[in-house]
């Protein structure tokens, strides 16, 4: 392999794991240096990278090194932390050189098509945090009951319809009007006695809790362009949410009248 090869191969393995890293949530300053550590650590010393939140821009080339420009666009998505954290480790255990360039290559892969929580799981989790987070703010346990299965009905319209058919802006308002009502309904049956705890808690599994707090780290980090944007983004959905649930609430409050409180 030519010294042209090499380098081309070194920056196309950083700038892969930083794909990898700002797709799956992680904060910008993470991805720079984790590319910065790549480039380095085997032999790259011009490489260079510029991260927004959705885009990389990787450069290399002085008068002793190849020349290497190339932009990645990422679209915002949700945080996979799992890919983050085997990012991570990856990088921690090319900067010990335990790993050549084709190995790591073949790791960095592996974790790109490492698969995600089944979706049992997430339904699961996405019930079990609804019914906890209703008690925790200060709801029953039937009132967490009723938030477990609005919680879990939620996340099954997330997978199989919101997720693959519908905008986020759509996904998020139907699905914080889901919940209203399926929590409405059960309060009317007398499955629980706080409706704003029940619709709190099961509201949970949608917000981005996360992209917020990472905005909040971009900004204090000075990555004010990236921290803004995935705010925007963060603000977007709860936006949504706080439709969808103020709509569904109207809709239960003109069919019922004071039944609803």
């Amino acid at each position: 392999m030519t010294q042209q090869n090499d380098d081309k191969e070194v920056m196309e393995l950083a700038l892969q794991a930083g794909h990898i890293l700002l797709e799956n949530g992680a904060e910008i300053f993470r991805v720079e240096e984790t590319m910065d550590r790549i480039c380095r650590h085997y032999g790259l010393e011009s490489g260079s990278a510029f991260v927004l939140s959705n885009g990389i821009f990787a450069t290399a080339g002085d008068e002793k090194e190849h020349f290497f420009a190339k932009v990645q666009h990422i679209p915002v998505s949700g945080a996979h932390l799992n890919r983050v954290a085997a990012v991570n480790q990856l990088s921690r255990e090319i900067s010990q050189g335990r790993l050549s360039l084709p190995e790591a290559r073949k790791a960095l892969e592996d974790i790109r098509v490492m698969p995600g929580k089944k979706k049992s799981s997430q339904v699961l989790a996405s019930a079990v945090g609804s019914g906890a987070f209703c008690y925790l703010f200060g709801g029953t346990l039937t009132d967490g009951a009723c938030a477990f299965i609005a919680g879990a009905l939620l996340y099954l319209f997330v997978l199989f319809v919101s997720g693959p058919r519908l905008s986020k802006i759509v996904g998020n308002i139907l699905g914080g009007g889901l919940v209203t009502l399926v929590c409405s309904g059960l309060y009317l049956l007398r499955g629980g006695g706080q409706l704003d705890y029940m619709i709190i808690g099961s509201i949970m599994p949608l917000i981005p809790g996360v992209s917020f707090t990472n905005a909040i780290r971009d900004i204090a980090d000075g990555d004010y362009i990236s921290g803004s944007v995935r705010m925007l983004d963060a603000l977007l959905i709860f936006f949504c949410i706080a439709i969808g649930v103020g709509m569904a609430y109207s809709l239960m409050r003109g069919i019922l009248g004071g039944e609803l409180l």
